[in-house]
C-alpha cells in the first residue's frame, strides 16, 4: 500500500592536493561571462538550516575558498522542502561559478523520487562538483533487548514479532535500511519516523524504541548514558568504534548497504568546466585547513574528493538509492 509523504516530514536532520597560487589559477580558470573566476563575491547557498552539519561544512569550506581566491564567500541558508528551495535557486542562477550549492544526497538523489516537482532536474540543471562521502551510520539497540550483533537483532525481531525502529524521517537511509532488513530476513520491523535525529535519540533515551539508526555524533547522548548498544554500522566502518562490523560483514546482502550518501557542492549545469575543476580543487585543498579538519573530525567524516571521484561515486550510488527508495512505496508529494 502506498504511503502519502508530506514533504515537511521528509527532512534530513554530508587524495589531498594543494591549490595552485591564486594568480596562476585565476589566469587558468577562464570562461565565465565576466572573465577570470572569480570576478566578484561568491554566494554559497546552503539548503539546510544554520547550525547543522551541512551549514558548518559550508562555512568551513567557504572560508577556506575565500582566503584562497581573494573574494568574499557569503553563506546563505535557504532551507525547506528537503533542500529543494535552495537547490532550485542555484539551478536558476547564472552558470558562471559565482553561485554554489552546498547540500546532501537527499537533495541530489532522493527528491526526484519523493517529490512530483522539486523545482529542478538534478541531471539537467546542476553539475556535482565535489562531495564529502557520508560517515557510517550506527544501528543502536535498546539494552533491554540484549542485542549486540545483527544476528541477535534478527533473533530478537523474530521472537518479538514486532520491533519499533526509530528513523529521523520517512524516506531516509534508516527507513530504507528497515525495509531492506524486513525483505531479507522476513521480519516485521516497524519504522517510527521522527523529525530529525535529536527527537529520535530522545525516544531511545526514554526507552520507547527497541532500536534506531543515525550518526555517530548525534548518538552520543544515548551511548554515553548506556541507553543504547551499537550492534552494526550501515555501510562503512567508523574509526572511533573499529570493532563494530558493517551490515554486509554480518551477512546483510542488500546493495543499499554498500552506499554511504554524501554532503557536496554543485553549480548550474552550464558552468565552464575549468571553473568547475577549480572549485573542486579548492574543496579538496581545504581538507588540510585546521578549521575544516576540526569540523570533519567532529562529525567523523572523510575529506572532500575531486570532480572525477565525485561523479564516479554519484553514478554508482544513484541507481541503488532510487531502487531502494521506490521499494518503500512512497507516493510523491
Amino acid at each position: 500500500m502506498s504511503t502519502k509523504l508530506d514533504r515537511r516530514h521528509f527532512i534530513a536532520a554530508g587524495t589531498t592536493a594543494l591549490a595552485m597560487p591564486f594568480a596562476a589559477r585565476n589566469a587558468w580558470a577562464q570562461g565565465t561571462s565576466q572573465g577570470a573566476w572569480p570576478a566578484r563575491q561568491i554566494r554559497m547557498i546552503c539548503s539546510y538550516p544554520a547550525g547543522g552539519q551541512t551549514d558548518l561544512l559550508a562555512r568551513a569550506y567557504g572560508e577556506f575558498i575565500s582566503k584562497q581566491v581573494g573574494k568574499t564567500v557569503v553563506i546563505e541558508n535557504k532551507p525547506g522542502a528537503s533542500g529543494a528551495i535552495g537547490t532550485a535557486e542555484v539551478a536558476r542562477a547564472e552558470p558562471d561559478g559565482h553561485t554554489i550549492l552546498c547540500s546532501i544526497s537527499t537533495t541530489y538523489i532522493m527528491n526526484r523520487v519523493v517529490m512530483k516537482n522539486p523545482g529542478y532536474d538534478m541531471d539537467k540543471d546542476l553539475t556535482l562538483v565535489s562531495v564529502i562521502p557520508g560517515a557510517g551510520l550506527l544501528l543502536v539497540a535498546n539494552p533491554k533487548t540484549g542485542v549486540k550483533t545483527l544476528e541477535d537483532f534478527v533473533a530478537f525481531a523474530r521472537k518479538s514479532g514486532k520491533v519499533n525502529f526509530g528513523t529521523y524521517s520517512a524516506g531516509s537511509a534508516p527507513h530504507m535500511t528497515v525495509n531492506e532488513l524486513n525483505k531479507q530476513y522476513g521480519l516485521n520491523i516497524e519504522p517510527v519516523h521522527y523529525r530529525g535525529e535529536a527527537p529520535m535519540w530522545t525516544g531511545m533515551l526514554e526507552g520507547t524504541l527497541d532500536a534506531a539508526m543515525g550518526s555517530y555524533t548525534a548518538a552520543q547522548s544515548v551511548l554515553q548514558s548506556d541507553r543504547g548498544t551499537v550492534f552494526a554500522v550501515h555501510s562503512k566502518k567508523v574509526d572511533a568504534i573499529p570493532a563494530i562490523k558493517t551490515l554486509p560483514e554480518q551477512g546483510a546482502t542488500s546493495k543499499f548497504f554498500t552506499v554511504s550518501g554524501f554532503t557536496g557542492w554543485a553549480v548550474p549545469k552550464a558552468t565552464p568546466q575549468p571553473v568547475v575543476d577549480r572549485i573542486a580543487e579548492l574543496c579538496v585543498a581545504a581538507n588540510n585547513d585546521p578549521k575544516v579538519k576540526e569540523v570533519l573530525s567532529t562529525f567523523v567524516l572523510e575529506p572532500a574528493i575531486g570532480f572525477k571521484e565525485t561523479n564516479a561515486l554519484y553514478q554508482r550510488e544513484l541507481p541503488i538509492w532510487i531502487e531502494s527508495a521506490k521499494s518503500l512505496g512512497l507516493e510523491p508529494a
